[in-house]
């Protein structure tokens, strides 16, 4: 008996090691929408994906941009927040959703702005487009110009309201890339886009990201809806100092684009972590420098690296360091000088450049010479081998 007990235990611990080693990392969910991405915040990965280069009509999304120019006129002190803004009959007159600002009124920016992003007003669009470029079409033209600052190469935008227009487009890629640049450079007013509802002239409306309330972990971003575009979110999560950026384009549905948001989240949340390696401008490694004032010089990386990879595998990172045995002087501050390189199981996970921590001047006419016939005898040296 006891023998058969012992066994059976033999077998059950052969098929848990066996099933343990056979468990992968699964396929993205499938999702319901014209173009698709899940992008890690900090590392920029695509952890799913479809169709990211698509161009296609951004609806309300563009609002996001709108609101980076905004805010970037803030950031500068071109405007200000109590400033107000006089309401044109454009303005007044703009159809699809509303802020419901009158006519020759005054409002503040700061309610713009709320009435923009919370109640995706199209009206107080056109006013803060109006207020800080003159006219709604240099405003555009400020969009484009911010874009083209951001990387945001396949997307161009006619208005700063999103209603349909001729050549205004967007990809995923480029809306997870302005949904990044909004949280790293104006964080304070990021917070507007977690607004569940904002009220102005005894008028209440509710945020139409329905993701507000279905989950605590997401903290903004912007819907969309036209005809031609679809139902659109773009939506962004953190759980657990993890953030992921979310981008659905052109769904069927409110419901819809709620719910393959949300399968987008927590299939990243569930299989996938990620991980700060290395702070910038920390060294690394160094190397052997000739015909300079010193010996060597530290080298690091120009940014923080982060890595997202499958849950469990920290462990199996490794790092390789892809640089020359030596360098000449001068070497300039930030001078790339070799890769780190990154992989798990022996598959690159990423690549980022090793540069110079300090400049390094040349030497004087002696170091320079000695440190030439160092290098000549080396060479002899170096063919031996």
């Amino acid at each position: 008996m006891n023998n058969i007990f012992l066994a059976l235990c033999l077998i059950l611990m052969v098929s848990k090691t066996v099933i343990s080693q056979t468990i992968t990392t699964p396929k993205p969910p499938s999702i319901a929408a014209k173009s698709y991405l899940l992008m890690d915040f900090n590392s920029e990965k695509l952890i799913a994906e479809f169709d990211v280069n698509k161009k296609v009509e951004p609806a309300s999304i563009t609002k996001m941009m709108t609101a980076y120019v905004v805010f970037s006129e803030l950031k500068s002190q071109n405007i200000k927040l109590e400033d107000e803004v006089v309401i044109s009959e454009k303005a007044w007159r703009t159809g699809g959703s509303k802020m419901f600002i009158e006519v020759n009124k005054k409002v503040k920016i700061e309610d713009l702005i709320k009435g923009m992003i919370i109640q995706s007003g199209n009206d107080a669009c056109v006013a803060l487009a109006e207020y800080i470029a003159g006219s709604e079409d240099t405003f555009a033209d400020m969009m484009n110009q911010h874009a083209r600052k951001l990387g945001m190469d396949q997307s161009h935008f006619a208005n700063s309201t999103g209603l349909p227009a001729e050549n205004h487009l967007i990809t995923a890629l480029d809306a997870a890339k302005l949904a990044k640049a909004i949280i790293v450079e104006f964080p304070d007013y990021f917070e507007t886009f977690s607004g569940k509802e904002f009220t102005f002239n005894k008028i209440t409306q509710h945020n139409r990201n329905t993701l507000l309330w279905r989950d605590p972990s997401v903290d903004g971003f912007k819907t969309g809806h036209t005809e031609a575009a679809g139902y659109c979110l773009v939506s962004t999560a953190k759980r657990n100092g993890m953030r992921l950026i979310s981008v659905v384009m052109g769904t069927e549905s409110q419901k819809a684009r709620a719910d393959e948001s949300q399968k987008l989240f927590n299939y990243g949340f569930r299989f996938f972590e990620t991980n700060l390696l290395y702070k910038s401008h920390e060294k690394r490694v160094n190397i052997e420098v000739w015909k300079g004032v010193e010996e060597d010089v530290d080298l690091g990386l120009a940014e923080d690296l982060y890595v997202t990879i499958p849950r469990g595998q920290y462990k199996n990172l490794k790092a390789k360091v892809d640089m020359p045995n030596y360098i000449n002087a001068p070497i300039a501050l930030s001078q790339t000088i070799g890769k780190l390189n990154i992989q798990l199981d022996n598959k690159p996970v990423v690549s980022k450049s090793l540069i110079a921590l300090k400049p390094i001047e040349q030497g004087g006419w002696w170091t320079r010479t000695t440190d030439g016939m160092g290098l000549w005898f080396k060479s002899f040296g170096d063919d031996d081998e």
